[in-house]
């Protein structure tokens, strides 16, 4: 049977589907997504490149496109286009710093590689390619042979400037740290690590006061801050506040931490306090578990607990211990010694827990070397904050040895103490004056403001006395002679000495200054004259022969310079035979 072709009627007649495409950015979008999955970069460029014409405006597209070039090698323009998104579109995003770093090391060009990788660490909020851009660092830092640093990290705002700053405590340059804290805590005030961080850089550099006021804010934000319970402990101790700390201490020994961080803190807190018990099973506990690494300091905070609370064998095993893994430190060596003393039966010897030798033991190694202060000494923040306490809190004697200490280390930290030791009025001022001679001999060139007499003065560079009009160049020859000479024999003091004596006699004969034909004979007798103020053998045979004058040269200007000065009245104690 013949089928029966269906015929619509007339005006009924069925129109074709059509689908409406809407040619938007979306659609190119979308294109070009579905090509970038097929690996068709080709088509996903011109996708890319006709979503941005839809949508100018758009970081997005502008991104995804500079991301499609960068993948076909086209680095150059992927940048230009990152960098118009940054200037013209939408200045916010930051990802756009990283995406050009990689272009840039790509290229292999690894400087500007670095400069927008660290635009990017120092701005971008969130962080999303945190651990991408570390990796980078990492990368970077191998091919330019130097690290790479950033100022900061803007997604770990806060804490990789404490990072920073704790790592300056670590290395004692305290002042630096406290700079950094006290700007980190204006930007994040509710940072208490950062807060007992600050509270500690105060209390080595001897500012008290401010350490203090710093506890109880952290305590007043967190009352149950177990760092800052634990120094405001020892500043009671300090302070002789019996009652405060008892009740404190009350509840510190029932207080049983469960992180290695704070088993510690309170360790070395209840060693200080005297709670040598407490301390004891705290330290053996770390080392047990290994939680805090086994350094050779915590070896040595069990054994000083150990050796106070009687248990002398183990003590010995402990520093033992301590000397296998610190070999070049003299500490645990010192400290088996005062051991072996006090089971002698010998007068009771002081065990700190710091791990450095007392104040005094420092000073025995750094007269032993005058060019110089080892490394670890230099270093050593516990060591630092012994000698800043001292220039702050010590008799007139210690502070005289930390200025001389100073010039031996000679960093910025020490510059900036003496800076303020020379300006505050309650200090000696012929300390003062040893302050600045050492500041001077470390390289410190400009003016300097200075507190002497109850005056505040600024120093000029050079060495002469406001007296004297001018300056001669052979008057400086003297002394420089004379300094270089006695520079591996004689202290910084005793140079000071030399230097203010012969100001002092020029500024007295002034204007019938002697004429300077030989400058050796004068440099002769100031060295002779400083060995005799400060008691050391010396005769004028024997300076005559080191400056290659004559005895009688040196001896006329001995008797000069004593006669101008008065050297033979007002030093006859130390002085009794000065011909």
């Amino acid at each position: 049977m013949e089928k029966k072709k269906r015929l619509s009627a007339p005006g009924t007649m069925s129109k074709p589907k059509v689908i409406d495409i809407q040619m938007d950015a979306a659609f190119f979008f979308e294109r070009a997504v579905q090509s970038l999955d097929r690996y068709h970069y080709d088509k996903a460029l011109k996708y890319f490149r006709r979503a941005a014409e839809y949508e100018p405006n758009n970081p997005v597209n502008h991104c995804n496109l500079a991301g499609v070039l960068s993948e076909t090698g086209k680095y150059e323009e992927s940048n230009r286009l990152l960098q118009h998104v940054l200037e013209s579109i939408d200045p916010a995003m930051t990802e756009c710093h990283f995406y050009m770093a990689n272009n840039y090391a790509n290229m292999e060009n690894y400087e500007q590689a670095e400069k927008a990788l660290l635009l990017y660490l120092e701005q971008d909020e969130y962080g999303q390619f945190l651990n991408e851009a570390e990796e980078m660092m990492e990368f970077l830092s191998i091919e330019l042979g130097r690290p790479v640093q950033p100022n900061s990290i803007k997604s770990r705002e806060g804490f990789y400037e404490h990072d920073k700053a704790r790592a300056l405590l670590e290395e004692g340059k305290f002042a630096e740290a406290v700079r950094q804290l006290e700007k980190l805590l204006k930007k994040h005030e509710d940072l208490t690590a950062a807060r007992n961080n600050l509270a500690l850089a105060y209390y080595y550099m001897g500012q008290f006061e401010k350490s203090m006021a710093t506890i109880h804010d952290v305590l007043e934000r967190d009352p149950g801050n177990l760092h800052a319970l634990c120094n405001l402990a020892i500043f009671h101790q300090h302070f002789g506040n019996k009652k405060e700390l008892g009740e404190l201490l009350d509840v510190l020994r029932k207080t049983y931490p469960y992180h290695a961080d704070h088993v510690f803190k309170l360790a070395t807190t209840m060693g200080i306090l005297a709670e040598h018990e407490k301390a004891y099973h705290l330290f053996k506990r770390l080392l047990k578990s290994g939680e805090a690494g086994l350094e050779p300091c915590l070896y040595h905070y069990a054994a000083v607990a150990a050796t106070n609370i009687g248990r002398y064998i183990e003590a010995e095993k402990l520093w033992r211990q301590a000397q296998k893994a610190d070999p070049e430190s003299n500490i645990p060596a010192f400290y088996l010694g005062q051991l072996e003393l006090l089971r002698r039966g010998e007068p009771k010897p002081s065990f700190s827990y710091h791990y450095h030798l007392p104040f005094e033991e420092q000073f025995k190694v750094l007269e032993k070397t005058q060019q110089g202060i080892p490394e670890h000494l230099k270093k050593d923040p516990l060591v630092r904050s012994s000698f800043f306490w001292a220039l702050r809190h010590g008799d007139a004697d210690t502070k005289l040895q930390v200025i001389q200490a100073f010039g031996l280390i000679a960093d910025n930290e020490v510059q900036e103490a003496l800076r303020d030791f020379i300006q505050d009025p309650a200090e000696d001022d012929y300390l003062k004056k040893v302050a600045i001679f050492v500041l001077r001999a470390i390289g410190v060139g400009e003016p300097l403001k200075v507190v002497l007499d109850g005056q505040t003065l600024v120093l000029e560079a050079s060495p002469y006395s406001p007296k004297l009009p001018r300056w001669e160049a052979k008057w400086q020859s003297v002394m420089d002679k004379a300094v270089q000479t006695m520079n591996k024999r004689y202290d910084m003091i005793q140079q000071h000495d030399l230097e203010t004596l012969w100001v002092e006699f020029l500024t007295r004969v002034y204007p019938t200054v002697p004429k300077i034909t030989k400058v050796e004979g004068w440099a002769a007798a100031l060295e002779y004259l400083i060995a005799k103020m400060h008691r050391k053998a010396i005769s004028y045979y024997e300076v005559a022969a080191r400056y290659n004058v004559g005895v009688a040269t040196v001896s006329k200007n001995v008797k000069w310079i004593d006669e101008a000065c008065g050297l033979r009245e007002k030093m006859d104690a130390i002085f009794p035979k000065l011909p």
